[in-house]
């Protein structure tokens, strides 16, 4: 579904506005922080064809615990949830901030309210059945929530059309092709108007 070829630097992101301990709900779906005991799971599903096709290989349990668990309070973590469809868990979602992220990423950046995100869809067989763009357009909603928040951004592979395509169902418009310390990759963006706009052609 959705990808990216990237997960930021989590010691050099910045803080984005909500909390760690915050979970974020919609009628449809809520996306709970991540916590210890879902780290078999995230790795499981790291492991699964479809996802480790843009992810890349599956981080341990222990790097993931760095990654996300240990690093989720502090200044500079890269925010990871768990997203449910009511109570099944049905994929992985995370947001950081773009200015300042390092490594090479997005150097010339100079909004604070740029947010970048990452997702993938758990189950392989519920791709192309709009759940994905639906996910996103809910987490979306509670990102634009926060009045900082001017724009959310991500990065698919070129050809990785089904995420394009994807995004462009969630609100996400193509920026352009963009060089990144991971390769070539499409630029997409999203705006509190563009996100009302795909939410308008789904009712």
């Amino acid at each position: 579904m959705v990808d990216t070829v990237w997960k930021p630097p989590l010691a050099v992101a910045a803080v984005i506005s909500h909390g760690s301990d915050v979970t974020l709900s919609s009628p449809r779906f809520t996306f709970r922080p991540l916590q210890e005991s879902d780290l078999p799971t995230l790795r499981e599903w790291l492991l699964r064809p479809h996802v480790a096709e843009w992810w890349g290989p599956a981080e341990s349990i222990a790097e993931l615990r760095e990654n996300y668990i240990a690093a989720a309070a502090e200044r500079g973590a890269t925010r990871a949830y768990m997203a449910y469809e009511g109570a099944a868990p049905i994929g992985f979602i995370q947001v950081y901030v773009v200015m300042g992220a390092g490594g090479g990423w997005w150097p010339d950046e100079t909004d604070p309210g740029a947010r970048g995100t990452d997702q993938f869809l758990a189950e392989a067989r519920r791709m192309g059945q709009g759940l994905g763009p639906a996910m996103l357009r809910a987490f979306l909603d509670q990102l634009f929530a926060e009045p900082a928040v001017t724009v959310v951004q991500t990065d698919p592979h070129p050809t990785n059309r089904r995420a394009i395509r994807a995004y462009a169902r969630a609100g996400f418009h193509e920026v352009g092709l963009v060089a990144t310390p991971d390769g070539p990759a499409v630029l997409m963006r999203c705006t509190r108007q563009s996100l009302a706009r795909a939410v308008a052609n789904t009712a």
